[in-house]
């Protein structure tokens, strides 16, 4: 993991050595008061070398105001260090989010998510900057402090030096516990973050049903998740650092003991005495710097294992010697298609499923809920993997497997129930389709979507901003937003997942307007429960957990008076 770490400090590597060079120097300008205070006790004062105590006095200041310079630059452009480190961990972070497969959504919150991707990640920054700094001018100090402090009085130092392995003891058996606490707090903290993402993005539904109570209590309990951790966390950081504070505490005290009795046997003299006392803080400064230091380490160093925690989640990766896909002519074929989303695979959700929709053709898969059909459209994209045993889902005759997935999915257009519209306006969220379309791309897709009437009556008609996840538009708007987001995509597969279930009668009339045109000349899958809507597909599809129940056009399926006839009948029977 250190040599993990290790590796985000070279692209910076000169900020950084400038910045421990200026730190080591601040260090070493630590040592001019000490040794000049010598100087004055033992032979300026004494010798009333009054010119010399003003030209000292001017020096230090002097020295000051470089250490002030050496500290701001530290202070700036080492904590930029951090900030760049932080900054590379981000994108890559993100960069393999967006690399990871669907499974890994479906097991992490969000809130959860972004919990490492900023309070982690800042941490991690925090202990970039500080944490060579302080090891290197502590150890430093620590040891020039020591070698000093022998000069004027070698067994006064080493009775101090003595208490170094005790505290050094109580360190290391405080700081497991202190660790193991800080990594609770943080899986409580990312908790509280997932409730309050949750509730937030749902903020609409809680007013509407009155359950503002409700949700208060939910994010109670990741509240008071993290006030427990975080009273274990205190509570191992109280110890940790009044035990230590105790130990350093006690060098004064053996200070005052051991120096007084050395006075007063005459084996020091009183300017050295002084000189030691004023000098010891050299030494001990550094060793409570390392003790504090401890709390900084806990924290970055729990947020970077949960940062490698998610950069060792192996990515999507396509399959050895998988090719370009290249140019689609729409057949789609599962063969004998069994699948479950439990990696333990005991339950399936398809079992040995058999499709072919030809080129050109709409199929219809209907059904009661739950029943897999949407799970056949999360394969055909290959957004889950078929296990080997899987069977296997061509395109055009070549299997998915054998593909790269980025080529097989710009072949095939989704529109769902669920529309997902990102914060922008509309032309961007058009635009999505194809980065690079035209103005009138963007335009005519629109028209084709039967939103182009709506757009230009709007005051910024297609640069309107539409609010985090559409949120301005109404249901039928964003569903046109997407629908004209596929023509610009212009694909040759079409799954057209519930796409007008949740929409009212006369939407759904502009809606399937709009569908009916994207369809034509493509592959189209539609999963639907309005059976109205699928009455003319080219074959229906039935699906009942996890199987092909029946197969056939309307009018077959329609005579074998299995369930689809009930399904039917039941939506259009008289109330």
């Amino acid at each position: 993991m250190v040599k993990r770490f290790i590796a985000y400090y070279r692209p910076h590597k000169l900020l950084f050595g400038a910045d421990m060079a200026a730190s080591l120097l601040i260090s070493l300008l630590g040592m001019v008061y000490p040794v000049m205070t010598n100087r004055l006790l033992n032979d300026f004062i004494p010798n009333r070398a009054y010119r010399s105590i003003i030209i000292a006095g001017v020096c230090v200041l002097a020295l000051y105001f470089v250490r002030m310079l050496l500290r701001y630059f530290v202070q700036y452009q080492g904590h930029m260090v951090g900030t760049y480190m932080q900054a590379q961990m981000r994108r890559e972070l993100f960069a393999h989010l967006e690399k990871l497969p669907f499974s890994f959504f479906d097991d992490h919150e969000t809130g959860a998510i972004m919990t490492r991707m900023t309070n982690d990640l800042f941490e991690i920054s925090e202990l970039a900057h500080h944490g060579p700094e302080n090891l290197l001018t502590c150890t430093v100090m620590i040891a020039l402090s020591f070698g000093y402090l022998c000069t004027i009085n070698v067994w006064l130092t080493l009775i101090i030096f003595a208490c170094v392995p005790l505290l050094a003891a109580v360190s290391i058996y405080l700081r497991k516990k202190m660790r193991d606490a800080f990594k609770e707090r943080r899986k409580s903290n990312a908790v509280i973050n997932a409730a309050l993402e949750s509730s937030i993005t749902g903020i609409r539904v809680t007013k509407a049903y009155t359950n503002a109570a409700r949700e208060q209590e939910k994010f109670e309990v990741g509240n008071q998740m993290y006030i427990d951790a975080c009273a274990k966390s205190y509570n191992a950081m109280g110890r940790f650092h009044s035990s230590t504070s105790f130990i350093t505490d006690v060098f004064n005290v053996i200070i005052l003991i051991a120096g007084g009795l050395f006075l007063y046997k005459g084996s020091i003299n009183f300017g050295e005495y002084s000189t030691f006392i004023v000098s010891v803080n050299l030494f001990i400064s550094p060793v409570q710097t390392l003790i504090q230091f401890m709390e900084q380490w806990q924290n970055g160093a729990t947020g970077f294992r949960r940062f490698i925690e998610i950069m060792d989640i192996p990515e999507e990766q396509d399959a050895p010697g998988a090719e370009d896909i290249g140019e689609v002519n729409g057949e789609v074929e599962l063969r004998d298609v069994s699948f479950s989303y439990e990696k333990d695979g005991e339950r399936d959700v398809l079992e040995h499923v058999s499709l072919k929709i030809d080129r050109g053709t709409k199929m219809a898969l209907v059904g009661p809920s739950g029943g897999g059909k949407t799970t056949i459209c999360h394969l055909i994209p290959n957004f889950y993997r078929l296990g080997e045993n899987g069977g296997s889902i061509l395109i055009d005759g070549k299997d998915i497997r054998n593909v790269t997935m980025d080529s097989l999915r710009r072949s095939i257009g989704i529109v769902q129930q669920d529309v997902f519209l990102f914060a922008g306006t509309i032309r961007e969220n058009i635009a999505y389709g194809s980065l690079d379309a035209t103005d009138e791309q963007i335009i005519d897709a629109a028209k084709k979507a039967n939103l182009h009437d709506f757009v230009a009556g709007l005051p910024d008609g297609y640069d309107t901003e539409i609010g985090e996840r559409g949120i301005k538009l109404s249901g039928g708007q964003k569903q046109r937003v997407s629908i004209a987001r596929v023509f610009l995509k212009n694909p040759a597969i079409l799954i057209l997942d519930e796409a007008t279930s949740a929409l009212d009668n006369t939407t759904e009339v502009l809606i399937q307007q709009a569908l009916d045109e994207l369809c034509k000349g493509r592959t189209t899958l539609v999963v639907a429960h309005r059976l109205s809507t699928v009455r003319n597909a080219d074959s229906i599809a039935v699906v009942t957990e996890g199987k092909i129940t029946e197969f056939g056009t309307h009018s077959e399926l329609m005579e074998k008076g299995g369930i689809y006839k009930e399904l039917y009948e039941l939506q259009f029977r008289n109330n």
